[in-house]
C-alpha cells in the first residue's frame, strides 16, 4: 500500500492513503485531513485549498495525476496552503509494503536483495539453530581471556576505534538503492550465526533498514581482501550515530539526528562487534547481485531485440530449427533458439514480411543474425555460472574470526577474501559485452544499405539528415569502452597491511567495473531496439509477428518514428529505460507462453 509521511512544523506522522493510483488530490486532501484530526484543529473535515509541488525540479502537480505518473520511490512532496498560517505543510510519499522478507543467513536470492534495495520489503530475521545457540552463549563466553583478545583492543578502547579508523573510503556515495542493498546483506551474514554479534545489535540494525536510515558510504577504497572494510566501516559508522546518513524524511543530515527522528538508537558496540560489522565481502556481493540481476534481464531481452533484427534484415529462421542446436546441447544456446522460435515462428505467428522473402535467393544470413543462439547462449550460461557464486558468497559467513558454538572455538580464517565474487564477476563482465558486441554489428547492417537494402541510416532524405549514423557512433563507443573494462581487475594484487595481506582481490573494482559494463549493454541494446523498429516502418504495410508487432506498439507509444533529424538522446534514454524495467520482455511473455502450449515445449 502506499503511505504518506506527513512534517508539519517540525513533526513527522504516517499517514495510509491507498495504492499508487490514487490521484495528487485525494492524497493531498487525505493527508490533510487525517493532520487536522490527529492535532484536533478545525478545518478537518473541509475541503482545504493546496497546491502540490515536487521538491526536486520543484515540478507543479496536477490535482488529476496518479501518484504512480508522476512520482518515484522515495520522492519528497511539498504541499502548501492558506489553512495553516500560510506555512507550508511538507510531506514525502514512498511505496511501503508491509511485506517482509524473511533472512537466515542461508537462503537469499539475488532477485530478493535487488528487491530489498529498490525498498519494496522490510525485514525480519528467521532464527536458526546456529544463530540461536550463538545467542545463549555469549554471556558465558565474554569473561575467558582468549574471547577477549580477539574482541577487544589490548588497551580497553572501544569497539568505536575499530571502525573510525577504517573509515577511509572516497569518491561518490553509493546510491540508496546500493546502500540499502548492502546493509541488507550485512544483516543476512550476521544472522547466519558465526559472526559473535548480540541480538540487540542486530536487531537495532533491521530497524534502521526499515526505517530506510542508511549511511552515507563511499564506492571507493576497497582491495576486497580483508573483506570490504573501508565501505564496511562507513556502514557501521552512520548506525553509530556517527557521520552522515540518509533517510527519507530527513535526506542527509547527522546520522545521530537522523536516528533519533526516527525513534532509533545508535548501536553501542560490544565486544567482537566491532570487527563484525566491518569485514566481509558484502559490497562486492551486493554489487553483484544487481549486476546478475540486471544482466538477466538484458540477456533475455537482446533475444527479442535480435528477433525484430532478422526480420528487419529479411533474414530466415531455419538456423534456429530445433535439431541443429540438438547436436550442441550448450543450455543456453538451446534456450535463445527455444525463445526465438517462439518469436518467429510463422505457423504459430504468421509475418507478413518472412512471406515477402521465402522464395529469395540468400542461402545464408550473416554471423551476427545467424550464429544470435550461439552468441547469446553462452551470455546466458555466463551468467547462471556467476548467479551461482553470487548467490553462495550472498548466504555465507565472510569475516573474521568466525564463533563455531558447538565446538566452543573462535577461529580466525580468511573466508574473507572476496577472490570468488572479484573473478566470478570479471567472468560477467566478458560474458555479458559480448551482447553489446554482436548488438553494435548488426546495428552496422541496419544503417548500412549495402546489407539492408533500406535507406542509408534509416531515415529518408539521407543528404539532409543524418538519421542513425551517429547513434551507430555512440554504440560503438559504448562497445570499445567495455574492451577496457572488461580486462579483468581479479588479475591484478598490491600487498597491503604491512604484507599481511599479501595477496587481494580487487574485487570491489570488479563489481563496479561488471555493473558500467551492464549498463553499456543496456545502452547498445536500446539503440538497436530504436533502429530496428526503425527499419519495420520502411517496409510497411508489411506486419511482422504478433508479439514482436506487439514490441513494436510499445516502442511507439513513447518514441516516433524518425522522420527527420531531431536530439536522438532522450529517445535512446527512453529505450533504454523500457529495457531497465523489462518492458519488451514482459510484452512478449504472453505470445511466448501461447506457443509453449501450442507447440508442447518444456522451457522456461
Amino acid at each position: 500500500m502506499l503511505c504518506v509521511s506527513v512534517c508539519v512544523r517540525g513533526e513527522w506522522f504516517r499517514v495510509p492513503s491507498g495504492g499508487p493510483s490514487v490521484s495528487i488530490q485525494k492524497l493531498g486532501h487525505e493527508a490533510l485531513c487525517r493532520y487536522f484530526r490527529a492535532k484536533k484543529l478545525e478545518h478537518g473535515d473541509r475541503h482545504v485549498e493546496f497546491s502540490m509541488h515536487r521538491c526536486q525540479g520543484g515540478e507543479l502537480l496536477h490535482p488529476e495525476d496518479r501518484v504512480e505518473d508522476v512520482l518515484e520511490d522515495n520522492d519528497f512532496v511539498q504541499l502548501g496552503n492558506c489553512a495553516l498560517d500560510k506555512q507550508v505543510l511538507h510531506f514525502k510519499l514512498f511505496y511501503f509494503c508491509k511485506q517482509y522478507i524473511f533472512l537466515d543467513g542461508n537462503s537469499l536470492t539475488t532477485a530478493e536483495l535487488v528487491s530489498l534495495g529498490q525498498g519494496l520489503f522490510h525485514i525480519k530475521v528467521r532464527k536458526g539453530h546456529t544463530f540461536m545457540l550463538l545467542m545463549q552463549s555469549l554471556e558465558t563466553r565474554k569473561h575467558e581471556q582468549q574471547w577477549f583478545k580477539i574482541c577487544v583492543p589490548h588497551n580497553g578502547e572501544k569497539p568505536l576505534l575499530y571502525v573510525l579508523c577504517v573509515c577511509v573510503g572516497v569518491g561518490d556515495p553509493l546510491s540508496v538503492t546500493r546502500t540499502r542493498m548492502l546493509l541488507a546483506l550485512r544483516i543476512n551474514v550476521l544472522a547466519k550465526g558465526y559472526s559473535g554479534t548480540s541480538l540487540e545489535t542486530l536487531e537495532a540494525m533491521i530497524k534502521a533498514f526499515n526505517a530506510s536510515c542508511l549511511s552515507w558510504v563511499p564506492e571507493k577504497g576497497t582491495v576486497g581482501a580483508s573483506g570490504d572494510l573501508a565501505p564496511l566501516a562507513h556502514l557501521a559508522l552512520g548506525l553509530m550515530g556517527e557521520g552522515r546518513m540518509w533517510s527519507p524524511q530527513s535526506g542527509w543530515a547527522d546520522a545521530k539526528t537522523v536516528l533519533e527522528g526516527h525513534g532509533l538508537k545508535p548501536l553501542q558496540l560490544k565486544p567482537k562487534e566491532g570487527l563484525a560489522l566491518i569485514n566481509g565481502t558484502q559490497l562486492i556481493t551486493s554489487l553483484g547481485a544487481e549486476a546478475v540481476e540486471r544482466a538477466l534481464s538484458v540477456a533475455k531481452q537482446a533475444d527479442v531485440i535480435a528477433a525484430l533484427t532478422l526480420e528487419a534484415l529479411r533474414g530466415t529462421t531455419k538456423a534456429f530449427h530445433q535439431v541443429i542446436h540438438a547436436a550442441r546441447p550448450h543450455p543456453g544456446q538451446i534456450q535463445v533458439a527455444q525463445r526465438l522460435r517462439s518469436l518467429l515462428d510463422s505457423e504459430v505467428f504468421p509475418s507478413q514480411i518472412s512471406e515477402s522473402h521465402r522464395s529469395c535467393s540468400r542461402v545464408q544470413d550473416a554471423y551476427t543474425l545467424r550464429c544470435i543462439p550461439q552468441v547469446h547462449g553462452v551470455v546466458n550460461d555466463t551468467i547462471g555460472f556467476v548467479q551461482k557464486v553470487i548467490s553462495t558468497e550472498m548466504n555465507s559467513a565472510t569475516d573474521n574470526p568466525l564463533v563455531f558454538v558447538e565446538f566452543r572455538e573462535t577461529i580466525s580464517g580468511g573466508n574473507f577474501h572476496g577472490e570468488y565474487p572479484a573473478k566470478a564477476l570479471d567472468y560477467l563482465a566478458i560474458g555479458v559485452q559480448e551482447l553489446a558486441s554482436i548488438s553494435e554489428r548488426r546495428i552496422e547492417r541496419l544503417v548500412n544499405p549495402t546489407h539492408s537494402e533500406l535507406p542509408a541510416f534509416l531515415v529518408k532524405e539521407g543528404g539532409l539528415n543524418c538519421g542513425f549514423m551517429v547513434a551507430h557512433c555512440t554504440a560503438a563507443a559504448l562497445v570499445s569502452e567495455n574492451k577496457t573494462l572488461c580486462h579483468p581487475s581479479s588479475v591484478d594484487s598490491l600487498s597491503t597491511s604491512a604484507a599481511t595481506e599479501d595477496h587481494v582481490s580487487m574485487g570491489g573494482w570488479a563489481a563496479r567495473k561488471a555493473l558500467t559494463v551492464v549498463e553499456h549493454v543496456e545502452q547498445v541494446l536500446a539503440i538497436e531496439l530504436l533502429a530496428a523498429c526503425q527499419a519495420l516502418e520502411f517496409l510497411h504495410p508489411l506486419k511482422t509477428t504478433a508479439p514482436l508487432e506487439k514490441v513494436h506498439e510499445l516502442l511507439r507509444s513513447v518514441i516516433s518514428p524518425w522522420d527527420r533529424d531531431r536530439v536522438m538522446s532522450s529517445d535512446i534514454k527512453a529505450a533504454h529505460t523500457l529495457i531497465k524495467q523489462q518492458k519488451v520482455w514482459k510484452t512478449v511473455q504472453p505470445f511466448m507462453e501461447e506457443y509453449r502450449r501450442k507447440m508442447k515445449c518444456d522451457w522456461e
